[in-house]
């Protein structure tokens, strides 16, 4: 007996080693970044077993066998109906502007399109602004209605909405709803979907989450985009998900969530409409590439749309930022809730402070994920010693996402600053040219700095040995954050 469970021991132990050393020679042969390759060893050998499971779940971008057949096979008419339908798209030169130049020449490399024109944009910056003006444009729809979102969830404004939805759909408009699966749980469990499915809408999961799906694709890719498109004329995009902040996570105690949504029209609306229209056949199978009508509005205002995640524009949004951050010469301002960039993006931010850029990055003084919250916090020491600024905001949770660099360039869209957003999600963000954009966005950096206290370098260095330990352990896991 003592002989068999020897024999056993010894053999569980090998089966170990081989597991270990198989999952091991996967994560090194998949050529990840460094950072992000050897915080996944450290979980293996610090959870044996358990850490080379988590890693076969979430370690790898695998959208699916279905998923990927179709996101390969929508490439080539997604970009084909972009240079199409914009080839009469012609944005002034740029070469005057490094700042704007850089991300023009990377959006007509990638996506065949540098810039599309819109006639008018607005900075919709309260819950109030943003889903007053979305009812109304939903009580004006004639034709069709998409929206794309990471979370919806049932109370206040959101429920107005979703009954202006359901009479848009009764007098024939037709309603398309692509909604994260994870981010909306309470939605999908709720009556709301079975009254709006009951009324004519399409409502579609994106991403479903099912435990079996773990053993076949990577089941924490999320659809992280916030856009809004009717009629294929105005369209939103922003940070905000369908959520009413009086009503959404009132017991997280960070305070009430801070959001922006851009409102434009003109071919602007209808390129965005162009990235529902590749997420919603890569999700159903079924195509909703329309044509543009045959006469464009005349518009003399520019921006870019950058769609990023697995398929067309991989890391095309860290490239962009990657790219201003190097050309800025004056001033960077960043507002967004997670502070836990990439190793590149957080050596180019260092980097343009000890090169005499003014750099600042807003955050919320109280986060809702405390270990986002510690491993931002491990990026803040050499960020204020290379003469960064950290600004802690302190009206609510900052969730709007917004860089500005040298006031003549903006990104605004649904992107963290966080490696998980950069690398892994399906994010949208809209670059801005115009003065009047770039301006807009200005003052909604300077509100936000208004009501926040700068974190100096001086205050910093007296926390706790506890928390430097802390910082630490959690900073090796920030690239799989």
């Amino acid at each position: 007996m003592q002989n068999v469970e020897n024999i056993l021991g010894v053999a569980l132990l090998v089966l170990y080693w081989l597991f270990t050393a198989a999952v091991t020679l996967r994560v090194v042969g998949r050529r990840n970044p460094v950072s992000v390759t050897l915080s996944w060893l450290l979980v293996i050998y610090i959870l044996p077993v358990l850490g080379a499971v988590l890693y076969l779940m979430f370690g790898e971008l695998n959208l699916g066998k279905q998923r990927a057949r179709r996101a390969e096979a929508m490439v080539e008419p997604f970009l084909h109906s972009i240079a199409s339908d914009f080839a009469a798209t012609k944005a002034p030169p740029m070469g005057g502007n490094s700042l704007t130049q850089g991300i023009y020449q990377l959006l007509a490399t990638r996506m065949g399109i540098g810039a599309l024109g819109y006639q008018q944009m607005a900075l919709l910056d309260t819950p109030e602004l943003i889903f007053s003006h979305l009812c109304d444009d939903v009580r004006s729809a004639q034709h069709s209605i998409h929206i794309e979102t990471y979370i919806w969830f049932p109370g206040g404004r959101v429920d107005e909405l979703s009954e202006e939805l359901i009479k848009a759909s009764a007098r024939g408009v037709k309603v398309s709803l692509l909604i994260d699966h994870a981010g909306s749980r309470p939605f999908f469990r709720s009556p709301w979907r079975k009254r709006l499915i009951d009324a004519g809408i399409e409502v579609v999961p994106a991403l479903p989450v099912r435990l079996l799906r773990a053993l076949a694709q990577r089941i924490d890719l999320r659809m992280h985009r916030k856009l809004v498109v009717i009629d294929g004329r105005v369209a939103y995009s922003g940070s905000m998900n369908i959520a009413d902040p009086l009503y959404f996570k009132k017991d997280a105690n960070v305070g009430a969530w801070v959001d922006i949504m851009l409102r434009l029209d003109g071919p602007a609306a209808r390129g965005l409409d162009k990235v529902f229209a590749w997420d919603w056949e890569v999700e159903t199978g079924l195509r909703r590439l329309e044509p543009a009508p045959p006469s464009m509005p005349a518009c003399y205002k520019w921006l870019s749309i950058l769609p990023s995640g697995p398929g067309v524009g991989d890391d095309l949004i860290g490239q962009a930022v990657l790219s201003s951050i190097y050309r800025a010469n004056d001033s960077i301002t960043i507002s967004t809730p997670y502070f836990v960039p990439s190793e590149a993006i957080f050596n180019a931010l260092c980097q343009a402070a000890e090169r005499g850029v003014r750099v600042k990055v807003l955050i919320p003084e109280r986060n809702d994920s405390k270990l986002v919250g510690w491993a931002s916090r491990a990026f803040y020491q050499r960020f204020l010693e290379a003469g960064g600024e950290i600004h802690l905001f302190r009206g609510g949770l900052l969730h709007t996402k917004a860089m500005l660099m040298d006031d003549q360039l903006a990104l605004v869209g649904s992107v963290n600053l966080d490696i998980r957003s950069l690398q892994l999600n399906f994010e949208l963000t809209v670059a801005l040219f115009s003065p009047e954009g770039c301006a807009s966005i200005r003052q909604l950096l300077d509100g936000y700095e208004a009501n926040s206290h700068r974190l100096l370098l001086a205050d910093w260095q007296q926390r706790s040995r506890a928390s430097r330990v802390l910082e630490r352990g959690v900073f090796f896991l920030s690239p799989l954050l």
